[in-house]
């Protein structure tokens, strides 16, 4: 499946026309103007039934951010242990303390990880994994040092403020000591899951034994200060209403508005299967749009939105870079975490195979490194 680009040369009139019919005039008018968009503006989005105005107004703002580019990265999953002791309803991934199926992964089982991949040009390893309570702190400063070990030039993004809180509460250093240390041993960004949606029913009601949207926020922001850039995610498609959707969106944008330290806004489809929520259906394809576009409209000083091929397929990613997304992620080399939840999606994907997607797709690939500088530029003339 391919689709090309809408294009934002439509005249006007035929646009104004057109919002005007999905009652989204007044939205496309402040989209024009580069107007930041309410928390009223956002729920319109996510309630019009016209689905492909949405995402028209949400290509208008990618386009003007990112041009015809489209990125990707060459990544490598870790993901350290599964043993978790939160209990979050959504997730098939963990395991308790002492249950059969946990691991915990050391310096051969990481060496022997990356030294699969010796012939293969990887520019980041992006590490996470659940919360062990009898792992020490000086763990996950081992870890560290075992990537380095073996690929000392890569880009570390490691450990979302879930695993920041519990190395925290362990180290005996403090919030900032404690980065500070990460930093030291090599960490140099981290990834935004753990926030799921940031809104205290929903935390209360299916992941009320890990940290809740104020101490994530809390987490985030101090990242930032100790200068690291991190990500933001939103699992979507659960218990929770679109008025806590854009809740959660707006808690991110106040946060970006003070520290600037969000690379990409990046939601993630919740993926039923082998949970405590098998009983829910999957989100579809269009609520997987959906959930681009009005990230994109509404996380105006977000430079980036990803769609994440792995949880959404290489397809459905496809149709997002018209819908806002500007990113596909890369090759996630043997990512688990969503396939134990029923993803059935490829592990990874060949860099030949990112560049004709996105080519599929009308765009111009972007090969970039974790902090989104152009590595290669995949031009019809390559």
């Amino acid at each position: 499946m391919s689709v090309a680009p809408q294009s934002t040369a439509v005249s006007q009139v035929s646009l104004q026309a057109r919002y005007t019919r999905a009652g989204l005039a007044d939205i496309f008018d402040k989209v024009q103007a580069g107007e930041r968009l309410s928390g009223a503006d956002g729920l319109r989005l996510y309630e019009t039934p016209d689905l492909q105005a949405v995402g028209a107004l949400a290509n208008i703002v990618r386009e003007r951010k990112s041009g015809n580019f489209a990125y990707f990265n060459r990544n490598l999953r870790i993901d350290y242990t599964n043993v978790c002791n939160k209990q979050c309803l959504f997730c098939a991934f963990d395991r308790l303390p002492g249950e059969p199926g946990g691991y915990v992964l050391q310096r051969e089982d990481i060496h022997a990880r990356l030294h699969q991949y010796d012939d293969v040009h990887v520019t980041e390893v992006h590490i996470i994994g659940g919360i062990h309570p009898r792992l020490p702190f000086s763990y996950y400063i081992d870890l560290l040092g075992w990537v380095r070990e073996v690929r000392p030039d890569i880009h570390i993004k490691a450990f979302t403020m879930v695993e920041i809180a519990q190395m925290i509460k362990i180290s005996g250093l403090g919030p900032e000591g404690t980065v500070r240390a990460l930093m030291d041993a090599g960490l140099q960004s981290c990834p935004g899951g753990g926030a799921e949606v940031l809104n205290e029913r929903v935390h209360r009601e299916l992941f009320r034994i890990k940290i809740g949207p104020a101490q994530w926020l809390e987490l985030q922001k101090m990242v930032h200060q100790c200068g690291l850039r991190s990500t933001a995610t939103m699992l979507y498609g659960h218990i929770e209403t679109a008025a806590e959707r854009i809740e959660h969106i707006e808690k991110l944008r106040a946060l970006q508005d003070e520290t600037g330290g969000f690379q990409t806004f990046i939601p993630l489809a919740f993926h039923p299967a082998n949970t405590e929520l098998s009983h829910l259906p999957a989100p579809s394809a269009f609520d997987d749009l959906r959930n681009i576009a009005v990230g994109r409209l509404m996380l105006d000083n977000f430079d980036h939105v990803k769609a994440y091929w792995i949880m959404m397929s290489a397809p459905i990613s496809q149709i997002a870079l018209a819908y806002g997304a500007d990113d596909v992620d890369g090759t996630t080399l043997e990512e688990t975490v969503f396939h134990e939840a029923g993803a059935v999606t490829p592990t990874g994907m060949t860099v030949e195979s990112i560049v004709r997607m996105l080519r599929e797709a009308g765009r111009t690939p972007v090969e970039r490194d974790t902090l989104y500088q152009h590595l290669r530029v995949y031009d019809s003339a390559a």
